[in-house]
């Protein structure tokens, strides 16, 4: 029987093809990314790190917020941003949802990194613990004898 070769396929092929998963992914980004354009040029003075295009359904776009003082920034430019919108998608997008989503603007709470702790068992404490262990039940004395041997091990 006769091996066929597979060529690995060329991912921009993926990317450029009308249908599939990946080819729909980056319609809607680019897409995305054009809305964005819209709004960023109609609000020039809205910091990018305060709204972000959430999606686009049917014939509204959805821009979230991090604040309701930003939301309201945006009402008052609703009209602007609509109508260039409603020229630029030809008509499919006509209406804007504002969506304020406050826990966007939170940042991660960073845990202090502790560093291990390393206790210390003294000679005079090992020897001890060995003692103890010699009358103590079979359990409880292998316990006690591996704890006195960190006394031999250095840091």
């Amino acid at each position: 029987m006769v091996r066929k070769t597979k060529k690995p396929l060329d991912t921009s092929s993926l990317m450029k093809s009308s249908s599939g998963t990946l080819a729909q992914i980056a319609a809607k980004t680019n897409s995305l990314t054009i809305l964005a354009d819209i709004v960023r040029q109609t609000c020039p003075d809205l910091p990018a790190e305060v709204w972000h295009i959430a999606n686009f359904k049917q014939n509204s776009i959805v821009i979230e917020v991090i604040s309701a003082t930003w939301g309201q920034r945006l009402q008052f430019e609703r009209v602007k941003i609509s109508q260039k919108l409603s020229e630029v998608s030809a008509g499919e997008f006509n209406q804007i949802e504002i969506k304020v989503s406050p826990y966007r603007n939170q940042q991660p709470i960073k845990q202090p990194i502790n560093p291990p702790v390393v206790r210390n068992i003294s000679q005079k404490t090992a020897n001890q613990l060995n003692e103890i262990a010699e009358n103590a039940p079979e359990s409880l004395k292998k316990k006690l004898q591996k704890l006195a041997r960190l006394a031999n091990k250095p840091n």
